[in-house]
């Protein structure tokens, strides 16, 4: 048998691909020693020595051969210092530091890595580390943004007609600009501005700035989307090439493609949407082979036909990685011409399409399925809403002749697909989606929850569906695919939710066994309980993040060994690369994907796409908070009921029920009495009375401060802490409670979880 020292060493020297197979096959391990090899790679994880990423090992903390990177300053040799864009040091500890070796070789000339610059690196340990120094090297293989010279932020007029800038974004916080008289552009107190910094004129005093750009007052909803786009550069405007291709693109014809006009496909889409990238139908299977069988067709927008590889708006897309929502706007992946035009499959026009029939039996059990280059034509659009209605008995003018040939068919299929999904298992979160309701001026008018239709439930099975069926294709046919992958929870994170389980006397089953199904089981107990907001939120946070990479390792909260997203390529850049990947793979036609394509490049566009949709969750939520901030900056001192969504060191973060907004209540303002952080408990406990404040508690608060630029509220606590043992002192994270404390805005709150049924992020 290998030491423990041989096992890492092997996996720390295997690139990202040793599994328990190839370390086995490496040391000649066979019977019963490969029951020891597994015994000794599970401690080897509970000792946090190394983890489990998909069916391969690495070494705990180190980073994939490829990694988003900032590079954030030099050393005092003069050497470009990075750090991974996305690493989690609550799980990894402190970030690596990687040390950009900026020798030219293998980049593409006049491509310069310097401070500021986000890029795309190729790293390798360094194994002989000085304290404090670097820990790995690696050579740039992308530089995929410059660093701005804008800076963002409110204008605050003087008398004398100057102003100062206050910057909203966090790098700038606190730092102040002046803006002389000449340099405001005609900007009013109150506006939202761009602007450069200036060459300092003078050796004392604040930075100078000019007015570059004015954004719109803050009162507009608009404005305040600004702020997220800008804060997080997100690419707004599409390039000039971009916008020359979309405008002359010509409407796709019928050749190479199969005439399916006449099947009365129909999309189902909310209210409001202005690009409809999916269409659906359903008939009974006739084959005497399958009795009480179905077929569906999902029929998807062909946006490969208008955006080929290298083109512009290729660049544009890949630029973008998918399409950003804000409650009032939309930053589209692909120009207005394209996604709400040529590619929408608008009703009663004849629109090309990648669509996939599938045959399924009277349980829901996938038999075959086949993909089709055709044209169709929408036979209606309907909203989720319109679609349920029809079904429940209240069909409308469009709906009524469409209910018995089209859509009672349509849940046929759906509640024999439903079977084999409850038999899947797969993840099922309790996690209410809110709704913005704006006014005509674009202020929060009201927040709603949108009720959960059937409707969703069958569009989005389609969809998942359909996605399975374009990854099951694509791997038998060994094409280069980019999967939608989710890693089982880490050993960290299940730990912890199995110690908050113990409070509550329930159970979880051993990592090694353990499946979606586990964790229905226990939110099925809790349901209904003062628990279940508690449980719901600790399983979703046990969860690790889905992403996009050319391995497999499976969706672990779809219960899905294969699964690939096709279903929106107007909206992510994913899906077009998988439409591009059936073309080919299938001769559908010449725009397919390139055949030079290699796992590596696909490896890159994952990294960039993956931290795209991390950028767009962010920026939404942090739009969303803005939006609620400003709706209730006028009501402080009101009193409001909410739930504890969030517990630190520093104090709790609150989720109001009637906006689900999220504000902070410093530790120092909990009452008269020490208090100290529990953190199996996810609760803050006093040390002398006991009184406990835990993740998940109902409880009431009063509104103390509002920051709307900043879309931070503060809170004061008013009900009571739970009866409870008082906390030990000494402990970590024990603080005083005051009421003498500074009223300081803390660290916004959790992420906000959403579920958008067939639009969501699965």
């Amino acid at each position: 048998m290998p030491s423990r020292e041989d096992l890492v060493a092997f996996i720390e020297t295997s690139g990202g691909k040793a599994g328990k197979r190839e370390i086995a096959r490496a040391f000649q391990l066979k019977g019963g020693d490969r029951v020891e090899l597994k015994r000794m790679l599970h401690d080897l994880q509970d000792d946090g020595v190394v983890e489990r990423r998909g069916k391969t090992l690495g070494r705990a903390g180190r980073l994939p051969d490829v990694t988003l990177a900032d590079i954030s300053g030099r050393d005092a040799d003069g050497d470009l210092i990075a750090a991974p864009a996305d690493w989690d040091e609550e799980e990894h500890g402190p970030s690596p530091r990687i040390m950009v070796v900026t020798s030219s070789r293998g980049r593409k000339p006049g491509i310069a890595p310097d401070v500021g610059d986000r890029v795309l690196i190729r790293v390798e340990p360094l194994y002989d580390v000085e304290p404090g120094g670097p820990t790995h090297q690696g050579r740039v293989i992308k530089v995929l943004s410059k660093p701005s010279a804008r800076v963002l932020g409110i204008f605050r007029g003087m008398p004398d007609g100057s102003g100062r800038l206050v910057p909203v974004e966090k790098r700038h916080a606190g730092h102040e600009l002046t803006i002389a008289q000449d340099d405001s552009d005609g900007a009013k107190d109150g506006d939202l501005i761009a602007v450069e910094i200036l060459k300092s004129r003078k050796h004392y005093g604040l930075p100078t700035a000019r007015v570059r750009e004015k954004l719109g007052s803050l009162k507009s909803e608009k404005a305040v989307s600004l702020i997220a786009i800008h804060a997080h550069a997100i690419p707004h405007a599409f390039s000039r090439d971009a916008l020359a291709e979309a405008e002359a693109a010509k409407p796709a014809t019928m050749k190479g493609r199969e005439d399916w006009r006449k099947i009365p496909l129909v999309t189902i889409d909310p209210a409001d949407a202005k690009d409809h990238d999916d269409a659906v139908f359903a008939e009974p299977d006739t084959s005497p082979d399958n009795p009480g069988g179905h077929v569906v067709i999902v029929a998807i927008a062909d946006v490969a036909a208008y955006v080929r590889p290298g083109s512009a708006l290729d660049r544009d897309a890949l630029d973008r990685g998918n399409s950003v929502y804000f409650p009032d706007r939309v930053v589209p992946m692909l120009p207005e011409r394209i996604s709400n035009d040529l590619c929408s499959l608008r009703e009663k026009e004849n629109r090309p399409s990648l669509a996939v029939r599938m045959v399924f039996d009277k349980d829901g059990r996938k038999l075959r399925h086949t993909f089709h280059r055709v044209m169709i034509r929408s036979a209606a659009k309907l909203s989720y809403q319109q679609a349920q209605a029809a079904i429940d008995g209240a069909p409308d003018d469009a709906t009524g002749p469409l209910l018995d040939p089209v859509l009672k068919p349509l849940w046929a299929a759906y509640r024999a697909l439903s079977k084999a999904r409850d038999a899947r298992g797969p993840l099922d979160l309790d996690l209410p989606e809110r709704k913005l309701i704006l006014t005509p001026e674009g202020t929060v008018d009201r927040v709603i929850v949108p009720p959960r239709l059937e409707a969703h439930r069958l569009i989005e099975e389609f969809m998942i569906q359909a996605n399975v069926s374009a990854a099951e294709t694509l791997e038998a046919k060994r094409t280069p695919l980019m999967y939608r992958v989710h890693d089982t929870p880490s050993l960290e994170k299940l730990e912890a939710l199995r110690e908050l389980l113990k409070t509550l006397d329930i159970e979880l089953a051993k990592s090694g066994n353990l499946r979606p199904s586990h964790f229905n089981k226990i939110l099925a107990r809790v349901e209904g309980t003062d628990s279940a907001s508690l449980v719901n939120e600790v399983v979703l946070r046990t969860q690790a993040q889905a992403e996009y990479a050319p391995e497999n390792y499976g969706h672990f909260g779809l219960n899905l060994r294969k699964y690939a997203h096709f279903t929106s390529p107007i909206r992510r850049y994913a899906d077009l690369i998988v439409h591009r990947g059936l073309i080919r793979t299938l001769d559908l036609g010449s725009d397919g994907l390139p055949p030079t394509t290699t796992v590596e490049q696909l490896a890159e566009v994952g990294v960039r796409i993956s931290a795209s949709e991390r950028r767009a969750m962010v920026a939404e939520r942090e739009t969303v908070d803005r939006l609620i901030a400003h709706h209730l900056a006028d009501r402080v001192g009101a009193t409001f009921f909410g739930r504890i969504a969030g517990v630190t060191r520093s104090g709790l973060f609150v989720k109001l029920d009637e906006t689900g907004a999220d504000g902070f209540i410093p530790i120092g303002t909990l009452g008269d009495d020490y208090f100290a952080h529990d953190e199996g408990q996810r609760a803050l406990i006093g040390t002398r009375t006991g009184e406990t404040y835990r993740l998940g508690d109902h409880v009431e608060v009063k509104l103390v401060d509002a920051a709307p630029v900043a879309g931070a509220l503060k809170f004061e606590m008013l009900s009571e802490g739970r009866a409870g043992r008082p906390a030990g002192r000494g402990k970590r994270g024990m603080r005083r409670a005051t009421t003498s404390k500074p009223a300081s805005f803390e660290a916004k709150g959790p992420a906000k979880a959403k579920s958008r049924g067939k639009k969501g992020r699965r």
